[in-house]
């Protein structure tokens, strides 16, 4: 087991397999943002039409958002603030 753990660690540091993680990971956040900022997984609606149309109106407000973003140069990654490092912040201003 540990020989099978140690080889897939030694394939991670590969050129190819960093480029196809990395085509995961921006998969992955693109996923994110679609749950927290439109909470697609529920959908409002009954019928697979009024779903379907759903999904397009919130393809079409995080493209919007991800445009918004891109013309005003704010960088769209969150990165998380410890409750320490917040109260820090606060403090300090």
């Amino acid at each position: 087991m540990q020989e099978v753990l140690d080889q897939a660690r030694r394939k991670q540091h590969a050129k190819d397999w960093q480029a196809t993680y990395a085509i995961r990971a921006g998969v992955e956040g693109t996923i994110h943002q679609a749950v927290t900022v439109t909470g697609i997984r529920h959908a409002r609606y009954r019928g697979l039409a009024k779903v379907h149309l759903e999904h397009v109106y919130s393809a079409l407000a995080l493209n919007l958002i991800r445009l918004d973003a891109w013309w005003n140069g704010h960088p769209l990654d969150r990165t998380r603030t410890s409750h320490l490092a917040r109260l820090e912040l606060s403090l300090a201003a």
